[in-house]
């Protein structure tokens, strides 16, 4: 049969069964077509178990001899934790390969395909390609750049600004909107924040609405190792990761050591003076294996990421408030002309109860 687009669209929609749960291997989708029927369907298991298309050929069984299968991203064709995907597919007796997108990663990039087509089984690619690359925007800036992808999460009024006057900031907006921080949490595999907001807020920075397969590890910025050993974060650091940076050079062995007898792993990073090296901090934690970083920061940290360039994606949520002098976010950021201004592109508005979500990608 020729390509249909539903079964692709249907790959990537059950690709998404898998968001949050693999990382670092992408959350992928494939479907099982014979005879014009799905005899098959299939998503990315957590890390070191099933990619989706050995999901998916499972559940398709011997029916998938002479089948076409249709994958949003290239079937790999090196041995990792799991043997390659495109073995398997020769194996089954797959007859005809439609691929959304090639893998970008050096190991697999184009390779798989040709495994494929070595064996006689003809290729297609090349189908939803805009679609994909957002939905695998994590897996491809970690392959592309590096890094991982940096999202930043901020609470306004609408006046812009994130805490009153007295710097009081709870529940700036309504149940909706943070059950869904909570949902993008469970998305991400890293929170970051600032030692400044865990000395006023003492934050869990963790999912408490989702169930996942795990929390996701908590980054807390520190150049001078403040971190109070009873904070929610280091009390709890047996029970969800958490990573401290501090300023290599900083003579704090008993600290640590404190640290890292109830759990806590602490990194010594460049730095200056009250700053630490975002660059250096983001490759270290690319070293670990973290696809996705979310920042829920204060204004100094937040205008710090902003001014380094390593914001990708931004969820600006709207309190419907006034805080008139209040605290304004990102008032380190040395914009100093409106030509200088950032502006989102690829804008998505949504109504959350009474507040507003903004969510957008920074104009590169």
């Amino acid at each position: 049969m020729a390509y249909n687009s539903r079964f692709m669209a249907r790959a990537i929609a059950i690709a998404e069964k898998g968001r949050g749960k693999c990382s670092p291997n992408p959350f992928v989708g494939a479907v099982i077509v014979k005879n014009g029927n799905i005899i098959g369907e299939g998503w990315t298991q957590g890390y070191g178990k099933d990619h989706a298309e050995i999901n998916a050929l499972r559940k398709a069984g011997a029916e998938a001899a002479g089948a076409e299968i249709y994958v949003t991203l290239e079937p790999c064709s090196h041995y990792g934790k799991t043997p390659p995907c495109a073995l398997a597919l020769i194996a089954a007796g797959i007859k005809t390969v439609y691929v959304g997108i090639i893998d970008p990663n050096p190991l697999v990039s184009g390779k798989g395909i040709a495994l494929l087509e070595d064996a006689g089984i003809e290729v297609h690619t090349g189908y939803m390609q805009e679609k994909i690359n957002r939905q695998l925007e994590f897996f491809l800036c970690r392959i592309n750049q590096q890094r991982p992808f940096v999202s930043w999460k901020t609470a306004l009024s609408l006046d812009g600004k994130y805490a009153a006057s007295d710097g009081s900031s709870k529940w700036i907006t309504g149940i909706s909107a943070r059950k869904l921080v909570h949902r993008l949490r469970s998305e991400y595999d890293v929170i970051l924040t600032g030692i400044g907001t865990v000395k006023a807020d003492d934050p869990m920075l963790n999912n408490r609405v989702y169930n996942t397969h795990v929390q996701p590890c908590r980054v807390v910025l520190d150049p001078h190792l403040e971190i109070d050993p009873a904070s929610k974060i280091c009390s709890t650091a047996k029970d969800q990761s958490s990573l401290i940076y501090y300023r290599k050079g900083l003579k704090a062995s008993a600290k640590i050591k404190a640290l890292a007898a109830l759990g806590v792993v602490t990194v010594a990073v460049k730095g200056a003076g009250d700053s630490l090296d975002l660059n250096s901090v983001l490759r270290d934690l690319h070293e670990r294996g973290y696809y996705s970083v979310l920042v829920e920061a204060g204004s100094k940290l937040s205008s710090a990421f902003f001014g380094s360039g390593l914001v990708d994606k931004c969820y600006i949520f709207l309190g419907n408030m006034l805080l008139g002098n209040g605290r304004s976010m990102l008032s380190e950021l040395p914009l100093n002309n409106i030509h200088a201004a950032i502006r989102l592109e690829h804008r998505r508005f949504r109504i959350l109860g009474e507040d507003i979500l903004i969510e957008g990608y920074i104009d590169r």
